[in-house]
């Protein structure tokens, strides 16, 4: 059978390693594109049929692989967080949704308020696949039982809008819930697509620190002494903040390691290129957005001793603050002052990877490959706030990984 003419879109993010696996390319076009697992273990989209015209160029719009713009629109727009309206902590006053969730469940009770308000009709969410416990699966919640399953990190590879024009066709009202590559592709197609718009009217996400492969995962099984064949249930959080990464057995016996050891000492390691250079791990384009609003030692740097949870609550737009305060009314969660001043210390991660950006970026395309266009992101204004030699060592970094990709051809 002869291959699809490929589609220059596709060629573009292939050839400079791009795709953050939203899957949304895969759901946009169902008949003619796939979304199927690759080495070392991400989603990855696979083309069955040509593209039109008219597909090849929306795709080119909509794909957070070639690009992402933000405007602030009146907002407070900070070069580090973006557009925002308000930011507060805060925490499900359920006390399971409160434990089971990653950082104090806040966004498993904003989404509970959003249904039994009548708000939405369903969520559209990630949960872990039963079939796969260190992968995930996209799940439909229509109640508590629903988000309380879902609850908790899920630091695997995930696309849960491959199953966009499934869902569109429901007629429903759907809350999504997604990485902030997921929701950005999400905003540029309900922008551009009345039948998406009405389909998703809220649209909610969560600080990203980047998306591991399986090969991770199967990493801290390894390093658990155990393997996937074994295990029949995996955490990689929640029960607690900020939760240990569980692994339950076939004999009943559970396995586990803290969330330092099992993301810092092992995920991160794994997390995909396209990460690397995201210029948006902070949800930009969500209406609000929840992440962890971790203590700080003397240093400044995050404790990660358990604690009860305690999310940061982020409302980026009108909807988001409506429905952030409704939630506070109907005692779905509590919240509680928080200086913006003070995330920079209790969020390093996203603080030094907005900062080193462009000097990957020009490393990259010193080096002749692919990157994605952003606009609106302030990336020279955030680089100014690194020292030069960071700069520097960031950009070197880069370049180095670009020399070993083509040598070995391993990221």
């Amino acid at each position: 059978m002869q291959s699809p003419q490929p589609s220059p879109a596709l060629r573009r993010i292939a050839r400079g390693d791009l795709c953050a696996g939203c899957g949304a390319c895969g759901g946009m076009f169902p008949d003619k594109i796939g979304v199927e697992m690759a080495p070392p273990g991400f989603l990855r989209p696979r083309q069955r049929a040509p593209l039109t015209a008219e597909e090849e160029d929306s795709f080119s719009r909509f794909c957070p692989a070639l690009g992402q713009k933000v405007e602030a629109r009146g907002r407070t727009d900070h070069v580090l967080w973006g557009p925002y309206l308000k930011m507060r902590t805060g925490w499900a006053t359920d006390p399971e949704l409160r434990f089971s969730g990653a950082s104090g469940g806040a966004l498993s009770g904003v989404l509970l308020h959003l249904l039994e308000s009548g708000e939405i009709e369903a969520v559209v969410q990630i949960a872990a696949d039963p079939e796969n416990p260190i992968a995930n699966r996209t799940v439909i919640s229509t109640d508590r039982a629903g988000i309380l399953a879902a609850a908790g990190s899920r630091y695997a590879p995930s696309a849960p809008l491959a199953r966009l024009s499934e869902l569109v066709a429901t007629g429903k009202r759907h809350a999504f819930v997604g990485k902030p590559c997921d929701v950005a592709a999400l905003r540029v197609l309900s922008a551009e697509r009345p039948e998406v718009a009405a389909a998703f009217p809220v649209l909610l996400s969560f600080f990203c620190a980047g998306v591991p492969s399986e090969t991770g995962a199967r990493a801290v099984l390894a390093a658990l002494g155990t393997g996937p064949d074994e295990v029949t249930r995996f955490r990689y959080r929640g029960q607690g903040w900020p939760g240990r990464a569980t692994a339950r057995l076939s004999d009943g016996s559970e396995r586990s390691m803290s969330y330092h050891d099992s993301w810092g000492g092992i995920l991160s390691n794994h997390v995909q290129h396209r990460c690397k250079i995201c210029a948006d791990g902070t949800g930009k384009a969500a209406d609000l957005v929840c992440a962890d609003a971790w203590e700080s030692d003397a240093r400044g740097y995050p404790v990660f001793d358990e604690a009860e949870g305690v999310s940061l609550v982020v409302s980026r737009t009108a909807l988001g603050a409506r429905i952030l305060q409704e939630a506070i009314a109907a005692g779905r969660i509590e919240t509680a002052p928080f200086d913006v001043g003070e995330l920079a210390a209790i969020q390093p991660g996203q603080r030094e990877r907005r900062r080193a950006l462009l000097a990957r970026l020009l490393a990259l395309r010193l080096a002749g490959q692919p990157v994605p266009h952003y606009a609106g992101l302030h990336l020279w204004q955030a680089a100014r706030e690194n020292p030069i030699l960071r700069n520097l060592k960031n950009f070197l970094g880069m370049a180095r990984r670009v020399l070993r990709r083509r040598m070995t051809g391993r990221g």
